[in-house]
């Protein structure tokens, strides 16, 4: 998890770094805030790992954590992206849709003062489909095309949009 939040955190950095002056507010509005988004996620990120999973309190404590990603996940999902880059938007609607889901079914898999192995996999699965477009996301804002067997990009005039289909 760590390594995936300093992969999300370095192209980030670096586009906030060579955010140069004379660049129009919105877009320096919105590298901003896919800053704010991955500072936070980083942070929700350390707490999920600082965790005692001995506590009597550690289910708790994920589910908090986890329900806290969701609503980051929600509002990056709610970004206006600038015009360069509004093929972006429908990646972070899936990512928050995905992490929604996974969320909902880790609160599932926790329920009943037990653990349904299944039913956390099946989180972990959409958990991990959240972070892959976010990671996408970043890739295509960096300046970079992912090399994914599951996402083929679509030339036009204007921009490369990924066509998830």
């Amino acid at each position: 998890m760590k390594s995936r939040i300093r992969m999300l955190l370095a192209p980030v950095l670096t586009i906030v770094m060579m955010t140069a002056c004379g660049q129009e507010p919105e877009l320096i509005q919105f590298r901003k805030s896919i800053d704010e988004f991955c500072t936070k996620v980083s942070e929700i990120d350390t707490a999920i790992n600082s965790i005692d999973a001995q506590a009597s309190d550690a289910t708790a404590q994920l589910l908090s954590c986890l329900d806290e990603l969701d609503m980051v996940f929600k509002s990056f999902a709610g970004l206006d992206f600038p015009e360069e880059f509004d093929y972006l938007e429908a990646l972070a609607d899936e990512s928050s849709e995905y992490m929604t889901e996974a969320v909902s079914s880790y609160h599932m898999a926790y329920s009943n003062n037990s653990y349904n192995e299944y039913t956390a996999e099946y989180a972990k699965e959409n958990y991990s489909r959240a972070y892959k477009r976010v990671q996408i996301i970043i890739a295509f804002l960096h300046g970079d095309v992912p090399d994914d067997a599951d996402l083929t990009v679509e030339h036009s005039d204007h921009n490369d949009a990924p066509d998830n289909s």
